[in-house]
């Protein structure tokens, strides 16, 4: 018969060494995982890319930025780069990294299979979007050329990722971004969200969690030095300026809003036995869970109605063409409706 201490010992033990392996970012397994993608050739290509997107934002790159980005200490940030010059894929003067034109090019094909990745998870997997750039650093450095181009025509060939970033052709044009900062709005401008910045990853996550995405309309109601205060898709958002900033957006005329859709709110805002329209999926529903949703028949025009919740108040059962579904909270936020009214 095992001792009670021995086994409250040997428990614990397992959960020291379970917290030692996996700790997250800086567990023994994590490291391991970075470590199998620090091959040669594999930082190269994203020091290139590290570059490149520099050099588009007309910002400097450096042996500092270049060693912050991919985890480099400082001597192996310098070897990096002198392996790349010595490959004449960039040059280095007075503390300044330039991409030659190889380089150049090279850089525009790495661009083209990151955000090629990223638009084949959004709309052909279940991934996360918030794992959509980390799931595509990793595949970017692993397709063929002949790869890259079956999925670009798979795709239909996209023009933006789903973040709003252009993405480079066969030939390496890149189509040109448009936009400006949300943050150099004014109260009362309306604007339509062109673009999310998705690194660095922690400010991305930020503008997930706000659930925020292109093509929705926004409507400034205040900007101060401290916050920047606006509507999107019937929310009230606050952000500081500088995560604002991460925010591409095109402004709309004055008077004029992005559609003339009746006003709606979420399915998930229905009490029990009220009912409402479809009127569309929101934007941020996309991939395996739109499809979900559509073979369930929520399509526009559609009336559902909330008929019954569960006794922890999440998943809703729903009436919709006779049959029952179950949704939960976060599902049903995607599903825009507009109100039925009850008739005396």
């Amino acid at each position: 018969m095992v001792e009670p201490l021995w086994a409250l010992l040997w428990g614990l033990f397992l959960v020291l060494l379970s917290f030692a392996l996996f700790r997250p970012t800086k567990g023994y397994f994590w490291g391991w995982q970075r470590s199998r993608r620090m091959t040669g050739r594999v930082l190269i290509e994203d020091a290139l890319k590290h570059i490149y997107n520099l050099e588009y934002k007309k910002q400097t790159a450096t042996v500092a930025s270049l060693s912050g980005v991919l985890e480099l200490t400082g001597r192996g940030a310098s070897d990096l780069v002198a392996r790349a010059e010595a490959m004449r894929l960039l040059e280095s003067s007075d503390g300044e990294l330039r991409l030659t034109t190889s380089g150049k090019d090279y850089a525009i094909r790495m661009l083209r299979v990151h955000r090629l990745w990223e638009q084949y998870l959004a709309e052909k997997t279940g991934v996360s979007e918030s794992e959509w750039h980390s799931e595509a650093e990793y595949q970017e450095h692993d397709l063929s050329a002949d790869d890259v181009d079956n999925l670009a025509q798979q795709m239909g060939y996209p023009v933006y990722d789903p973040h709003g970033d252009p993405i480079p052709t066969s030939s390496g044009e890149l189509p040109p971004r448009h936009g400006q900062a949300l943050s150099a709005l004014a109260a009362g401008d309306r604007a339509v969200i062109v673009h999310l910045e998705d690194e660095p990853e922690a400010v991305y996550a930020q503008l997930v969690a706000e659930g925020l995405q292109l093509g929705m309309q926004v409507d400034i109601t205040q900007v101060s030095p401290q916050r920047v205060t606006f509507w999107a898709d019937g929310n009230e958002h606050l952000l500081a300026p500088i995560l604002a900033a991460n925010i591409s957006v095109v402004p709309l005329p004055e008077g004029k809003d992005q559609e003339s859709e009746e006003d709606s709110e979420s399915l998930s805002s229905l009490g029990l036995g009220e009912s409402g329209r479809v009127v569309r999926l929101s934007r941020g529903c996309r991939g395996l869970e739109r499809r979900r949703l559509m073979d369930l028949g929520v399509l526009p025009g559609i009336i559902i109605e909330a008929e019954m919740r569960s006794p922890s108040g999440d998943p809703t059962a729903y009436r919709i063409r006779g049959g029952s579904i179950a949704l939960r909270e976060e599902q049903a936020s995607h599903i825009r409706i507009v109100r039925q009214m009850e008739v005396e």
